[in-house]
């Protein structure tokens, strides 16, 4: 979609101008991997009007592969309108437009994904429309060669029509190999409590499940059997060759309408779970300006650190430094560290890591470990 971002604070019905930008949740990760060198391709549809051409070039400046992108000459571009605020608070308002646009018009028919390693989906598309549920639905399906399938839960309780679309997150989610949710979303959506390890026990389903607890941090759950899944795909699956199972560092805390049903409950799943090893890494302490995009930042994070074959607590620790660069802009969309930068902090010890604070512009610092700002 095009984004509209309000000039000053207030009330949609008060703002007087808005900035033009792009959003999305699958183009955003697409755009992170690209900017870290990463190979992308963004599979969607978009208008053949102004608003379809600025997406399609903006999102192909950050080095994104474009060409199985495809303009719709009977349906505009999505829109929408957001103010100031933060998502989650009293004051944020969104107003969407994109009934009847060109990305609701994906189906299965009209969509060639393509070629690739991981293909990153979201809840957001299933969303749009029943083709996009049901193009949603194929992608996900598990069968023999597929790639493996991310998923970020992203639930918008805006987007649905007649219920919250739990039921029809948890099927999508169960089908994928990796699934990103927050700990209070899977609260919401689904009515879990109990914390991370409740979560888990939801979905048992995917080789590699990722629930963020806000500042707190991360916690990685990933299966034995999944882990052997995964070991065409990547340099080291998930960096866990010979990790012990049960293991945790610490205990404690992209390429694309549901029925009434009700909010699914944990206790209401079958125990069918998989010997899974479980890390935890906390945040760094951030001086947020935006949360927007956070989410994305972070998935895109995660995926490189395990397209790189990184351990999973290195890939962990990745997607808060990348989440940590959306937090410290104003917009949707930040450069990420580079490599270099990245790795240095990721390598720091423990005690330096939980340290680790950042503010704006911190991707810029071109500075040795010791030297990042700490309390």
């Amino acid at each position: 979609m095009v984004t509209f971002l309000p000039t000053r604070p207030g009330r949609l019905a008060d703002v007087p101008s808005f900035d033009r930008a792009i959003g999305g949740a699958e183009s955003n990760v697409a755009c992170v991997l690209a900017a870290a060198g990463h190979s992308v391709r963004w599979v969607s549809r978009v208008g053949a009007d102004g608003f379809g051409d600025h997406l399609v070039e903006t999102i192909a400046s950050y080095g994104v592969e474009v060409s199985g992108v495809r303009r719709d000459a009977l349906r505009p571009t999505g829109v929408y309108f957001r103010t100031a605020g933060e998502r989650g608070t009293s004051e944020h308002e969104v107003a969407y437009y994109r009934a009847g646009s060109a990305a609701s018009a994906m189906t299965v028919e009209n969509v060639e994904v393509g070629a690739g390693r991981v293909l990153h989906l979201s809840g957001i598309t299933a969303a749009l429309s029943e083709g996009c549920l049901e193009l949603m639905r194929s992608l996900t399906a598990r069968r023999e060669g597929r790639p493996v399938v991310s998923f970020d839960v992203n639930h918008r309780s805006g987007l649905w029509r007649d219920a919250d679309g739990a039921e029809v997150l948890l099927e999508l989610a169960r089908g994928a190999d990796v699934v990103f949710v927050g700990e209070d979303e899977a609260e919401e959506v689904w009515g879990v409590t109990g914390g991370a390890e409740a979560v888990r026990a939801l979905l048992p389903e995917p080789a590699v499940l990722v629930v963020k607890q806000g500042a707190e941090g991360a916690t990685a759950f990933v299966s034995a059997a999944g882990r052997r899944g995964l070991v065409a795909q990547f340099p080291a699956p998930v960096g866990l060759a010979g990790e012990p199972e049960s293991s945790s560092r610490a205990a404690g805390a992209a390429r694309v309408g549901a029925g009434g049903t009700p909010p699914v409950r944990a206790s209401e799943k079958p125990p069918t779970a998989t010997p899974t090893s479980r890390t935890f890494e906390p945040a760094p302490t951030v001086d947020v300006v935006s949360t927007t995009g956070a989410g994305d930042a972070f998935a895109a994070g995660f995926l490189s650190g395990t397209l790189r074959g990184l351990p999973v607590n290195a890939s962990l620790r990745t997607g808060h430094l990348w989440a940590a660069a959306a937090l410290t802009v104003p917009g949707d969309l930040a450069a990420p560290p580079s490599r270099a930068h990245a790795d240095r902090l990721v390598a720091l010890d423990d005690l330096a890591w939980e340290r680790l604070r950042l503010g704006p512009g911190w991707t810029q610092a071109a500075q040795a470990p010791e030297e990042v700002r700490t309390p």
